[in-house]
């Protein structure tokens, strides 16, 4: 400690200006880089890049689509089905799909309703009936809308009230084709070397993904106040409320935001009342902001110039070094005040050698004890917990930079007041402790034990459980939004659950089927079935199945024995009282039931049927649940996020265990 002693004696107080000088450039040209000053509230800022779960959510959204949508809440304050509420509705739906990012918007008026009486295969491969289509009975539609097994409680409430509109935006295919990329580089890191070609791709592409994630967030800050825009003037006929992944990461950036504001100045305002109240004299209270305020700037200027954005864990980190800052600062000047007191006649420069003198190894302990707290966290494998623990070390270093060299310099400017001793203000609080401890031992000694004993069995209860729906006001559009999606439209939360076709399976590439598939290959049914789109299209049964039947003998999934095993994992799910709906090839198949004269289809009767499918019905139907070849199959829930007993690792852990050690 001598050393930064010496250096500080040499280099600061011999030469104060030059040490302002240095501070006052290197504040400004970090605060240059302020603008480049970011806050994240993505899903992927809570993640490791190298996360194999993160990996493998990319996969599925990438094969199955993404849930990153916005859902606008809709209403009604008449009849929904009435024309002037269902006019509304469709000027809603036009308004948002005008917009240039949208790419689709669903709603209640433009999903394919097959239970219309008299709807057939043949019927949908020529007309797909929607609510808007000019045959279609609205009273009939209500009735499929409120009781089908896929738009219930999803796109259209129990009580027929509430709907909801679906807007997705386009997906930038640049950022996922790099993000693609670079995830195929740091894999291969994991498991060799990249060539310096490779490392310095890689390099580009993370710089190029930044920009591109910064144009984005952006762009959709624009999309959501736009969005917003357009509800407000559709309020006369419906109540309507804003939720979704883009609104609630656009409005948690806002909230980031103003938290730093608002607890930054708070802090600042109350240790300037706290510090006139106890210094009593302008110098301290200035050169004390002053520390703290420079800490501070430079600091968000160098998360800037390093492009580290700050997410909603690490948003309180100006507030904590404000606190450490002004904690080193007050150590400075008590100490110095404790010296002039006893020295009055000592000059400034002796006065501020023997502080640094005194305060330096303490201060320096405290600062390396606090550091090592904070570097704790950098194994916690959450990725905003560590950018936070790594903000503080580095802070800490700013915050001891910043002190010694700030308030000495400064105070070599000005020459020694008169001391004055204002008392001890918290001679009070430590001289009743101190004679509880030497006059009560005993007592005290109990009152620890008993102390310690009540922790550790309230330890021992400790629940570490968290709603995300709690982090916010019931009066904020976040909390309204998603208290009435999970009341009226099946849940906030998506959950999903992947089921692969078996590994042996896979291996042998050849399907055996058991004597109940063979027959149902060769039943009556099958030719009947042939036979009447030969005699209703002019086709024979070659060209009308296609490959299609092809895919119920090949795939694992795709057949009526894998699927009655997939309908008793898609009951169980939708049967836990933590998930709304729940939705799976099992629904699709339900659902197409209608088209088989309510009777379960046979495997034969899914092979043709997937391929004479329209479009739009495989995009709805069969797009969002199978995998291409049908040995992959994907199940979608939601969970109640508003319950008060969800519990979600338990959640998880009994759905696990149900699904690998009961089935």
């Amino acid at each position: 400690m001598s050393f930064f002693t010496a250096i500080l004696d040499r280099y600061v107080l011999d030469r104060p200006w030059a040490a302002l000088v240095l501070i006052a450039v290197a504040t400004g040209v970090l605060a240059l880089f302020i603008p480049r000053f970011e806050l994240d509230a993505s899903a992927d800022s809570l993640l490791l890049e190298q996360d194999a779960d993160l990996r493998y959510y990319r996969g599925a959204v990438a094969r199955y689509g993404s849930d990153n949508f916005l859902v606008v809440t809709y209403t009604a304050r008449r009849d929904l089905f009435s024309a002037t509420t269902l006019a509304d509705l469709e000027s809603l739906r036009d308004k948002l799909f005008a917009m240039e990012r949208v790419q689709q918007v669903i709603s209640m008026l433009d999903v394919p309703l097959i239970e219309t009486p008299g709807t057939t295969l043949l019927t949908l491969q020529k007309h797909v009936p929607t609510l808007e289509s000019p045959t279609t009975d609205p009273e009939l539609a209500r009735a499929e809308l409120l009781d089908s097994p896929i738009y219930s409680n999803l796109l259209m409430s129990l009580d027929g009230d509430t709907t909801a509109l679906l807007v997705r935006f386009r997906d930038n295919e640049e950022f996922a084709g790099l993000q693609a990329e670079r995830d195929r580089l740091r894999e291969k890191m994991l498991v060799g070397r990249l060539d310096p070609e490779e490392s310095r791709a890689k390099d580009l592409m993370t710089e190029r993904i930044n920009e591109l994630g910064r144009m984005m967030k952006d762009q959709e800050q624009a999309d959501i106040a736009k969005v917003r825009e357009i509800l407000a003037g559709h309020t006369e006929y419906a109540e309507i409320h804003l939720g979704g992944v883009p609104m609630i990461v656009s409005d948690m950036i806002d909230y980031i935001r103003h938290d730093i504001l608002v607890f930054g100045s708070g802090i600042l305002l109350f240790l300037t009342v706290l510090l006139s109240i106890i210094f009593g004299k302008l110098r301290w209270v200035v050169i004390s902001l002053l520390c703290c305020a420079v800490s501070v700037l430079m600091m968000v200027g160098l998360l800037g110039a390093l492009q580290w954005r700050v997410t909603v864990v690490s948003s309180n980190f100006v507030a904590l070094m404000l606190i450490f800052s002004l904690s080193l600062t007050v150590h400075l000047i008590q100490r110095y005040r404790e010296l002039h007191a006893e020295n009055p006649q000592a000059n400034q420069r002796w006065l501020l050698r023997a502080t640094l003198r005194d305060k330096t190894r303490p201060c320096i302990f405290t600062a390396i004890t606090t550091m090592v707290g904070f570097g704790s966290l950098l194994v916690s494998g959450i990725q905003p917990v560590i950018d936070f623990g790594w903000m503080m070390v580095i802070g800490m270093v700013v915050v001891v930079c910043t002190a010694f060299v700030l308030f000495p310099a400064g105070m070599m400017l000005v020459k020694a007041d008169v001391p004055s001793d204002r008392g001890d203000s918290t001679q009070l609080i430590t001289g009743f402790f101190a004679s509880l401890v030497d006059k009560r031992a005993t007592v005290t000694t109990v009152f620890c034990l008993v102390l310690a004993i009540v922790s550790i069995w309230g330890v021992s209860r400790l629940q570490v459980e968290n709603r995300f729906i709690d982090y916010f006001k019931k009066d904020t559009e976040i909390y309204q939004g998603m208290l009435t999606i999970d009341r009226e439209l099946g849940g906030t939360v998506p959950l999903d659950v992947i089921l692969d076709a078996d590994q042996g399976f896979l291996d042998e590439q050849d399907v055996v089927r058991d004597a109940d598939l063979e027959e149902e290959y060769t039943d009556d049914f099958g030719d009947e079935f042939a036979d009447e789109f030969a005699d209703e299209t002019g086709n024979d049964f070659a060209s009308v199945s296609g490959g299609g039947a092809d895919l119920g003998a090949t795939s694992y999934w795709y057949n009526t024995f894998r699927l009655e095993r997939l309908r008793t994992v898609h009951n169980y799910l939708d049967g836990l009282p933590e998930t709304g709906k729940v939705l799976s090839l099992a629904t699709t198949m339900e659902t197409l039931e209608i088209l088989n004269q309510d009777e379960q289809p046979g495997t034969f009767f899914l092979s043709v049927l997937y391929n004479r499918l329209p479009p739009s019905i495989k995009d709805a139907l069969f797009k969002p649940y199978m995998s291409a070849d049908g040995n992959q199959v994907r199940i979608s829930m939601r969970i109640y996020e508003s319950d008060t007993k969800l519990q979600r690792e338990r959640l998880l852990d009994d759905i696990r265990t149900h699904l690998v050690d009961e089935l």
